[in-house]
This record gives C-alpha cells, structure tokens and sequence, in this order.
C-alpha cells in the first residue's frame, strides 16, 4: 500500500500563488507515476497534471495553460504542485495520486488517492 498526504491549500485572492504538496509513504517503489486531480463542487474529478516518478516527464490539462508546474522530488517521495496566476475557476478540492503505471490523464488509471486538500480563490 501506499500512503497519499497532501498540504498547502487555503485561501488566496485571484493572481496570487499556491504550492500544493504530496508526501508519499508506505510501498513507494512500486509507484511509477504521480497526478494531480481536482473536483469542484458539483463536478467530476478532472486531471490536473501528471508526472513519471523516475524521469519527471510531465503532462498538462489543457486549462492548465503555463500556470502551474508539477515536479517531484524522488529522495524525500515527494510531489509538488506551483500554481501561479490563480483563478476563481481553480477553486476546488485538490488530489494526489499515485499509480504503477505509465503517466495518465484518467483518474480510474490510479491506485492510490490522499484526502485531498481545498483551494479557495476570491475574485
């Protein structure tokens, strides 16, 4: 198993920055890849952005457009997630997740989902 622990939500005013933060434990070398997702209320959960655990190739949502940057760090099972930028519409709960597979953009792709942490942004 493997244990998803997210940090770093809150409440910022529109333009203004967050990093979101994924600590990973438990049976972490089995896990490939990484994502962030995001469900606002009353909607599905979307992807967000991707990352390959090893190699930190990444992938974007297209609504993503340049404000947000996922990374890793591998020693400390880490995954973080800079928003810049922000906008009323990222206001949602954000999730991590983990699988054993290549990167993917769907959520039923994953095996390990944290809690999730919120992300309020006034206008």
């Amino acid at each position: 198993q493997v244990q998803l622990v997210e940090s770093g939500g809150g409440l910022v005013q529109a333009g203004r920055s967050l990093r979101l933060s994924c600590a990973a434990s438990g049976r972490t070398l089995s896990v490939y890849s990484m994502g962030w997702f995001r469900q606002a209320p009353g909607k599905e959960r979307e992807f967000v952005a991707t990352i390959s655990w090893s190699d930190g190739l990444t992938r974007y949502a297209d609504f993503v457009e340049g404000r947000f940057t996922i990374s890793n760090d591998y020693t400390k099972s880490a995954m973080y997630l800079q928003m810049n930028s922000l906008k009323p519409e990222d206001t949602a709960v954000y999730y991590c997740a983990a699988r054993q597979g290549v990167r993917s953009n769907y959520r039923w792709d994953y095996d390990y989902w944290g809690q999730g942490t919120q992300v309020t942004v006034s206008s």
